[in-house]
C-alpha cells in the first residue's frame, strides 16, 4: 500500500469519525430549534459540535491523521451548522431574512465556483484564518441571539454581545467570501495564461 493511500487518502480516522458525529448533530440541532424550541438543548448540541470541531483538528495533528476527507468535511459541517441556525432563526424572526439570504448566497456562490476550479485542475479553497474567525463569531452569535430574544436580566445582558458577534461575524463572513472570490478570479486568469494549477490560496 502506498504512502498516499495510507496518509492523506485515509477515511477511517479518529478526526473523521468526530466530524461525522458533528454532522449527525446538524439535523438534531435544527429540530430542537424549530419543533420543540428547546433552545437549551440546541445550544448544548452546538457546544458539543464546537468541542468536537476543536478536538478533531487537535487529534489530526497529534496522531498524524490529517486527510483530504477531513479537510473537506470539517469546513462543510461548519457551514451546515451556520445554515441550520440561520434558517431556524429566520423562521423564528430572530434574524432578518435579508441577512439570512446574504450569508446563504455567499456560500452558494463559493460552492458553485468549486466545480469550475476543479475543471481547470485546481483543488478546493484553502481555509483562511479570517474565514475560521468569521465562523467562530457566527457560531457564538447564534446562542446569544436566542438568549437575547427572551426577557429578563440575562436577555438584557446577552443582547449587546449577541449584536456585536452577529454584526462582526456577518461582516467578516461576507468579507472573506469576497477574498475567496478574488482567489477564484486569480486562479481563472492563471489557468488562462497556462500557469501551473496550484490550489488557490
Amino acid at each position: 500500500m502506498t504512502e498516499t493511500a495510507t496518509g492523506r487518502d485515509r477515511v477511517l480516522t479518529v478526526p473523521n469519525l468526530l466530524s461525522v458525529l458533528r454532522l449527525a448533530g446538524v439535523p438534531l440541532f435544527l429540530y430542537l430549534l424549530l419543533v420543540p424550541r428547546a433552545d437549551g438543548w440546541a445550544i448544548l448540541v452546538l457546544a458539543v459540535g464546537g468541542l468536537t470541531d476543536w478536538l478533531d483538528g487537535k487529534l489530526a495533528r497529534l496522531l498524524g491523521q490529517s486527510s483530504r476527507l477531513g479537510a473537506l468535511l470539517d469546513p462543510a459541517v461548519d457551514r451546515l451548522y451556520i445554515l441550520a441556525a440561520l434558517v431556524a432563526l429566520g423562521v423564528r424572526d430572530v434574524v432578518p431574512w435579508w441577512a439570512v439570504a446574504a450569508l446563504v448566497a455567499r456560500d452558494l456562490v463559493l460552492a458553485a465556483s468549486l466545480p469550475v476550479l476543479r475543471s481547470r485542475g485546481y483543488g478546493p479553497y484553502e481555509v483562511m484564518y479570517l474565514g475560521k474567525a468569521a465562523t467562530f463569531l457566527l457560531l457564538y452569535a447564534f446562542p446569544l441571539l436566542l438568549a437575547a430574544d427572551g426577557t429578563g436580566w440575562f436577555a438584557d445582558l446577552a443582547r449587546p454581545f449577541a449584536y456585536a458577534f452577529a454584526v462582526w461575524g456577518t461582516a467578516l463572513y461576507l468579507y472573506t467570501g469576497a477574498l475567496y472570490l478574488a482567489q477564484f478570479v486569480s486562479a481563472l486568469r492563471a489557468a488562462g495564461r497556462g500557469s501551473p494549477a496550484d490550489p488557490p490560496h
